[in-house]
């Protein structure tokens, strides 16, 4: 598993997401290195829809491989403000480069504190062993 990586500058969940804070009350969402190499090939991406508000833990897009459909799930709570349309017409962003070109949305929070609440690399990283 060394191969995948988890930057320390990002918060994590337990499922597989992770969280860049990008300023203004904006966090940019994906999923991690362990979630994509898991899925395999990615063909398909369903997002959110900019203006939605979700909660923790709310469905709010799909992944789909070659080998499986998973669910994506809102790591904190707030307003869709944007989505990566490059992902329509390159899904395989998601495997190549996921943590740059590959995020999938944009939610603001209404108090960037909530990334307490998630975890940190070292701890995701122990969450996997």
């Amino acid at each position: 598993m060394s191969s995948l990586e988890y930057p320390d500058d990002l918060r994590y969940t337990s499922d597989h997401e992770w969280v860049r804070d990008q300023g203004a009350s904006v966090l940019r969402v994906g999923i991690t290195s362990y979630a994509q190499d898991a899925l395999g090939d990615v063909v398909y991406v369903s997002l959110p829809t900019v203006g939605d508000t979700v909660a923790v833990g709310d469905p709010v897009g799909e992944v789909e491989s070659t080998k499986s459909v998973s669910d994506i799930y809102a790591p904190v709570a707030g307003e869709i403000t944007a989505v990566n349309d490059n992902l329509d017409a390159t899904p395989e962003l998601i495997n190549t480069d996921n943590y740059v070109e590959g995020w999938m949305y944009e939610i603001r929070v209404e108090d960037t504190g909530v990334l307490d609440d998630l975890l940190d690399a070292e701890a995701y990283q122990a969450q996997l062993d």
